[in-house]
């Protein structure tokens, strides 16, 4: 790739015209029941079930199947979805939700505590990415009576940062059709959920689609208006702009386009461009390492890697207005935890990056070259792609030969979280309200081999680790602001991961849409009163 300015990438400031008002005025307000409604699903995960992995890739899907205790409402507040009301004694360790009665999951069965106690106790804990140290120190779900799931914590949980969470990690599976039936992650029922959402399970043909239907006996009144929701597997980001513009696909979520396409669609009166509705998914760019190669144990060739850089020049040459750079695993976008104090932040510089890696013992050989890397980047977005190729040409620069391998979304996640089959990895860490909800995991030890988007890099700190479950569990606002400062600074100085570039989802939609984007996580959401206009 030719590393000059890209006149098409310049285009971002279009795009930023047009989202700053981007809902339009329609005549037709009326709800219309009916409908099929059509989505770019750019990157399989070979999983469905939201209670299993946390993703956007899952719950674009999941999450309109299956339902969580909790949701946020237009203003990022908790709202109850399957849990009426909550409370927690003052001490912290008991939490108590009153669940929703009158709901059914999608086989007719009954709703009930014991899906919740199941859920919570043998997937949460267990098993989900981000839930399992969220849940470290839960050590029971009680169930009093079908209606009332009681959690009750070894150490303090807040209420805020738990409901902060259930947003993204509240998702309830059927005890019904897991107990008993084996390994819970091979249950064939995580590719076919059975939830108690707005649209039932119908079809997944992998490389294909995956089709939902109207839930007639949904427990809202009146809900869902569409018939049916398609997810349309196209990989190709150029191909899924086609489609939108030929009226084959309605909807593409989380940056799922070229920067370019996305700028075009912009100014046609047929789409919606926006980052409005991902307002509590922000997102930062990942550089991540792998401690069982030697080089990358060293602290000296991480900050020479980081050094070698040129993370500004990258921002404004291949991303524009919709990144800046990063400071650490917090963005700035987090009013409630962003330290006034991020620690060491490693600027470019080239000779700098060539001293650190020279006092590491890693002295240029023949042709120029010290080491030689694997990188695997994500499959999730084309600033992934970009940045990847970045990384490489700019390591190239101060000796590291870096290669390339590419493969599709589950065989990343395999490779990099399950398999260690990697030096280097990029993609996407996302922040979700609270630094204990999808963030801390990315540095706490102990995390389950496989789990997605966790400490996989063989490296331990106990110093993190003990700060990390000190915040987790401080129920004084002032104090765990503080704490996640430490843990911040912290981290930036041992860089395990590194985080150098801010950035904001976009989406694109059809202008017949209604009732979209109306929530901070409003891709991931349920759907269950999303309607097209005639």
């Amino acid at each position: 790739m030719d590393m000059t300015r890209r006149a098409a990438l310049l285009t971002s400031a279009a795009i930023a015209s047009s989202v700053m008002f981007p809902m339009r005025s329609f005549a037709q307000t009326t709800p219309r029941k009916g409908g099929v409604f059509t989505v770019h699903y750019g990157a399989e995960q070979r999983q469905l079930n939201p209670s299993l992995q946390a993703s956007t890739g899952v719950y674009i899907i999941g999450g309109k199947i299956q339902e969580q205790l909790v949701d946020l409402d237009a203003k990022g507040d908790p709202v109850g979805v399957l849990a009426e009301s909550w409370e927690a004694t003052p001490d912290g360790k008991t939490i108590t939700f009153k669940l929703r009665p009158g709901v059914t999951w999608h086989d007719g069965k009954p709703f009930t505590s014991a899906d919740v106690q199941f859920t919570a106790m043998e997937m949460w804990k267990k098993i989900l990415n981000y839930g399992t140290t969220l849940q470290l120190f839960l050590t029971a779900v009680d169930t009093p009576d079908p209606l009332t799931a009681v959690f009750r914590y070894e150490r303090p949980m807040p209420l805020q940062l738990l409901l902060r969470a259930l947003p993204d990690l509240g998702y309830i599976s059927p005890r019904h059709l897991y107990e008993g039936k084996g390994d819970i992650r091979q249950n064939p029922v995580n590719l076919a959920p059975v939830g108690t959402g707005p649209f039932k399970f119908v079809a997944y043909e992998r490389g294909q689609h995956v089709i939902a239907d109207r839930n007639p006996n949904y427990w809202r009144p009146n809900a869902p208006y569409l018939d049916r929701i398609v997810w349309r597997v196209v990989t190709d980001r150029s191909a899924a702009a086609a489609q939108m513009e030929a009226g084959q696909i309605h909807y593409s979520p989380f940056s799922g386009l070229t920067i370019s396409d996305s700028a075009r669609l912009a100014k046609d009166p047929r789409f919606i461009v926006s980052t409005k509705g991902n307002e509590g998914n922000a997102r930062t760019n990942t550089v991540e390492f792998n401690f069982r190669r030697k080089e990358l144990a060293d602290i000296r060739v991480r900050r020479a890697i980081a050094h070698a850089l040129d993370i500004p020049f990258f921002i404004e040459n291949f991303l524009g207005d919709f990144a800046k750079r990063g400071t650490g695993p917090v963005p700035s976008v987090s009013t409630d935890f962003y330290p006034a104090d991020n620690g060491p932040q490693y600027p470019f510089d080239k000779a700098l990056a060539a001293k650190l890696l020279d006092e590491a013992g890693f002295k240029a050989g023949a042709g120029g070259t010290r080491f030689s890397l694997r990188l695997l980047p994500a499959p999730w977005g084309e600033d992934i792609t970009l940045f990847a190729t970045f990384i490489q040409q700019s390591l190239a620069n101060v000796g590291i030969k870096v290669e390339i391998v590419r493969t599709d979304g589950g065989g990343f996640l395999k490779q990099v979280y399950n398999d260690w089959d990697f030096d280097l990895a990029t993609g996407w860490h996302q922040y979700r309200n609270d630094p204990a909800v999808s963030t801390t995991v990315w540095y706490r030890s102990g995390q389950p081999k496989g789990a997605p988007w966790t400490n996989q890099w063989d490296w331990t700190d106990p110093t993190i680790d003990k700060i990390i479950d000190d915040a987790a569990t401080e129920v004084d606002t002032g104090k765990r602001k503080a704490l996640y400062g430490d843990f911040v600074r912290r981290a930036n100085t041992e860089i395990p991961i590194w985080t150098p570039i801010e950035q904001i989802f976009l989406t694109a939609i059809t202008a017949k849409a209604r009732n979209h984007s109306n929530t901070p996580r409003w891709g991931s959401s349920s759907w269950h009163d999303l309607w097209l206009a005639e």
